[in-house]
């Protein structure tokens, strides 16, 4: 009989943790979960899921003016807030009973509890006040968005935890960030009709992307009547006086400017969720940011614990923190010691148009060689000829020179996102320029356009553009 109750015990039920539970469940290793909240975590939940089926809903109002130049004759449409939300509430529903199903048939022993550590190999689960013991700890209890509590008024403010249940659709909103969940939101936004302000803080939005994707969105957004106001924080957020404005709330600006919403979502990043989980207690050491310190093996400076997913420093992506969780699997149950492997990461930014990126950004890219050939097309999609939607698609190609390896891949347009996960395959495997000029381009299609630029658009030597 084994000293401890369980082999595995995985504190947090998100996409990371519940993969690693059901996976050495269903190799017979006697495995407990917890999880305070809902199983499939920020992504299923609260995130990638939900904002996904929003951003599809956000796309009809231009489908719906797009069909008039392919002779359609659209009737008056209307949304209705609350049937999307009922509807997405359900897809959510079903989407957690199956991870909670995928447990229960691999025989995990599943807890509806916080869990906290008591020590290296002590769980205690708070609605039972109960202890438990297990030979191996996985943390996967992710990250919470940032609250800007230090701002006046953060509490008249909602973050994305929120967005997905508001009882009505706001009338207008402001969005303070620039990152990926700003822009989705404000595109989301946008496309239902509210009327929408996006505020960061940088020169330009989507800090760390290709600056060519970055101020080609930025003008496609400004296009689809979305006010971009960069280089500006929120001072403070007040209730409205009604002699002013009709909108329930109002913003401040450092500029000194007052901006009206609805609603003041705040879209700053996130933080992960390491506190009082009892972290010193097991001797857990954690960053300065409060992310849990770990190793190339995603084990923490605790021999039997370790760390997967947003609550580590390294990429807040759901895919990742599965794939970190499969690779503790190869490494602890199958004698194959694996390490995650975070180079070369596709990812989509459903904006609308929406982003697909893999490899260097040209910046990146110019840090790290001395010459590259970027190629570059930007044109009026096929579709658009029709609609007469003044929408432009960026398609960017970065090479270096000297050995021909394409290092980087950037999209803006329609499906994107599709396009940037067949692309990360033909990165990963080292693809060069000469490749994409030998392959046969598909036509008509927007991605023709990958395998058709034999010329560079301009080379860099030096840091410097040189033709």
């Amino acid at each position: 009989m084994s000293e401890f109750d369980y082999d595995l015990f995985v504190i947090g039920g998100g996409s990371g943790g519940v993969r690693a539970g059901r996976v050495a469940a269903s190799m017979g290793h006697k495995v407990g979960i917890a999880e305070e909240y809902r199983y499939g975590g920020t992504c299923v939940i609260r995130g990638c899921v939900p904002k996904k089926l929003m951003v599809y809903a956000s796309h009809f109002h231009e489908s719906f003016e797009d069909a008039k130049g392919f002779g359609w004759q659209v009737g008056e449409s209307k949304f209705d807030w609350s049937t999307l939300i009922a509807n997405k509430d359900r897809e959510i529903d079903r989407l957690e009973g199956l991870y909670r199903k995928g447990l229960s048939n691999a025989q995990a022993d599943i807890f509806d509890t916080r869990a906290v550590l008591e020590s290296n190999n002590e769980i205690r689960l708070i609605k039972y006040d109960r202890i438990v013991s297990a030979k191996r700890i996985m943390i996967a209890v992710g990250g919470t968005p940032s609250r800007l509590e230090e701002m006046p008024g953060s509490e008249f403010c909602i973050a994305s935890d929120e967005v997905f249940h508001l009882e009505k659709q706001p009338k207008s909103i402001v969005i303070v960030g620039g990152g990926y969940i700003a822009v989705e939101f404000a595109c989301i936004f946008a496309g239902l009709g509210t009327k929408t302000t996006l505020v960061y803080r940088g020169d330009k939005i989507l800090r760390g992307f290709d600056n060519d994707l970055r101020e080609s969105l930025r003008e496609e957004m400004v296009k689809k009547g979305i006010q971009v106001i960069l280089e500006n924080v929120p001072e403070c957020v007040s209730p409205a006086e009604p002699e002013k404005f009709d909108e329930a709330l109002e913003v401040k600006l450092s500029d000194g400017r007052l901006i009206p919403a609805d609603q003041v979502m705040l879209a700053v990043g996130r933080k992960p969720l390491t506190k009082q989980l009892g972290l010193e207690r097991a001797g857990v050491q954690c960053k300065p940011t409060g992310h849990i310190v770990v190793d190339a093996y995603s084990k923490t400076t605790v021999d039997n614990i370790w760390a997967v997913g947003d609550v580590s420093d390294r990429v807040p992506l759901t895919p990742v923190a599965i794939h970190e969780s499969m690779c503790f699997i190869e490494t602890e149950y199958k004698n194959n010691p694996t390490i995650p492997d975070h180079d070369l990461i596709a990812t989509a930014v459903f904006s609308q148009p929406e982003i697909g990126t893999v490899g260097l950004s040209e910046e990146q890219a110019i840090a790290m060689y001395d010459k590259l050939n970027v190629f570059v097309s930007k044109f009026r999609a096929m579709k658009h000829t029709l609609s007469g939607r003044d929408e432009k698609t960026l398609m960017k190609i970065i090479v270096c020179a000297k050995t021909d390896l394409v290092v980087g891949v950037h999209l803006l347009g329609e499906a994107s996102g599709e396009m940037s996960q067949l692309l990360a395959i033909a990165l990963k495997s080292g693809v060069t320029k000469k490749d994409f000029d030998r392959t046969m381009a598909v036509h008509p299609t927007a991605a023709e356009e990958l395998v058709t630029m034999y010329q560079p658009t301009y080379q860099i030597a030096g840091g410097q553009r040189v033709g």
